[in-house]
């Protein structure tokens, strides 16, 4: 083949997977980095009004990533199948629709969230009058540039699922770089405040999906598309929304719940809310090693299912669940050792601080169980089994959202609430997810994952 991405079907699994994975989680700390960047700039050089305008955003920002991340994987497992197969030809028309299909969502995302901002900030999240218009101004323009995430992601995606993964770490340093230097001139200097902020953002997503897309077509000579060489296959393009549904379904509900979470952080007011922006940021350095995992189990068990390999996606499994609970749990001794200086940067005020505090050590203990299940999330999309990881996704988040609202004015919680509900919510979701892996149900369709003609 043309495709001269490394294959992970021969050789120790491990090697393979941690060697696909770093580049996957240094591009996501990378990408971490620059938000948090971001939050520490608007804190600092704006007010605490923009930080919480800023973090209440967040679900549905997320909801629209979740669209993107979503059906862009779902394209990528399929392109990751052919490819394992060696089967050039529909590795190229499969990465050709998936490019038409997802721009397409993007262009739609941006009128639906151009649309639909007030309404949703002021009826589903209850939003503070106080901070609703600068909510607004952020959310607006960050939505006017999703075309640029949208694109971004589809061909990240394809580069992953032919066994390029480092090269997704190259776009997001340009990104990184360029949003912070733009943050600063913005916010800053301008003083243009959350408007310089979203601007930033917009821009930085534009530099790495013109990046990524000339990175693409220059190395791999399969995805070098012209104009007149696009084509759009009917068939591949219901088959990566069928794949890819259930992915964006997954995470769509993760940004639901979350919205109800935010509505009950935004209840304890905008001192709370400034530090929830912050402990959320935190708890995302948390989440990166399992999320690379998830990423890359979900190409490595396409692949090794394209070459009918079951054996070595069962072992890849075992030694990638050692991997993600032990980097998950360095991160938590670091962000549990050094949380008071991690807070410090953000400028919020000493109450907020005092909830950061105890919203950091929370999640440094409760997210040690979201790292031993979210990577099999990977085996099981790879696997075609797509629903699986939503209803796990949606039983977890629910429990979340359900003893939020039971126990938040309670004696024993009370807004403490707000951190340990991961403890029930991702407590159940371990137990349904190895429940799953371990019975071997997930095996009985992955013949159907195998590419056909």
């Amino acid at each position: 083949m043309s495709i001269n991405g490394k294959p992970m079907t021969q050789g120790s699994p491990w090697k393979h997977i941690l060697r696909f994975a770093m580049p996957v989680l240094a591009g996501s700390l990378l990408q971490q980095l620059y938000n948090t960047v971001d939050t520490i700039i608007v804190g600092k050089f704006a007010s605490e009004e923009a930080l919480a305008a800023v973090g209440t955003t967040g679900s549905f920002t997320f909801l629209f990533l979740a669209i993107a991340i979503g059906f862009s994987s779902g394209n990528g497992v399929i392109v990751a199948q052919f490819y394992g197969a060696g089967r050039e030809n529909k590795v190229r028309l499969t990465a050709s629709t998936g490019i038409i299909l997802i721009l397409g969502m993007g262009l739609l995302s941006t009128i639906l969230g151009l649309s639909v901002a007030r309404p949703a900030f002021k009826y589903l999240v209850a939003v503070p009058d106080e901070i609703m218009k600068l909510t607004l101004v952020y959310f607006r323009v960050y939505v006017a540039g999703l075309l640029f995430q949208f694109g971004y992601n589809i061909f990240s995606s394809i580069l992953r699922a032919v066994g390029d993964s480092a090269a997704t770490l190259y776009f997001l340093l340009i990104a990184s770089v360029t949003n912070i230097a733009l943050d600063l001139l913005f916010v800053a200097v301008f003083k243009w405040g959350v408007f310089g902020a979203a601007f930033a953002t917009v821009i930085s997503q534009a530099g790495s999906f013109v990046a990524a897309y000339i990175y693409m077509i220059k190395k791999y000579p399969v995805f070098h598309f012209k104009l007149r060489d696009f084509h759009f296959d009917s068939f591949l393009a219901k088959r990566t929304l069928g794949v890819g549904f259930p992915i964006a379904l997954q995470l769509m509900i993760v940004s639901f719940g979350l919205t109800f979470i935010q509505r009950a952080v935004n209840g304890f007011g905008k001192t709370m809310t400034a530090s929830f922006t912050v402990g959320q940021r935190m708890e995302m350095y948390m989440n990166l090693p399992c999320n690379a995992f998830q990423t890359t189990l979900a190409t490595y068990t396409g692949q090794n299912i394209g070459a009918g390999k079951m054996q070595r996606v069962k072992q890849g499994t075992t030694q990638t669940f050692i991997m993600s609970v032990m980097l998950t749990m360095l991160i938590s001794v670091l962000v549990w050792v050094f949380a008071d200086g991690i807070i410090g940067l953000f400028g919020i005020s000493a109450q907020a601080a005092i909830f950061c505090r105890q919203h950091l050590r929370a999640i440094a203990l409760v997210n040690l169980i979201l790292s031993m299940y979210v990577p099999v999330f990977g085996v099981l999309q790879g696997a075609n089994h797509m629903s699986y990881p939503t209803l796990v996704a949606t039983c977890a988040l629910g429990v979340r959202v359900a003893v939020t609202y039971l126990f938040q004015h309670s004696s024993f919680f009370g807004y403490t609430i707000l951190w340990w509900n991961g403890l029930f919510g991702f407590g159940l979701g371990c137990l349904l997810t190895w429940g799953f892996y371990l019975s071997g149900r997930w095996q009985k369709n992955s013949s159907v994952a195998a590419p056909k003609e």
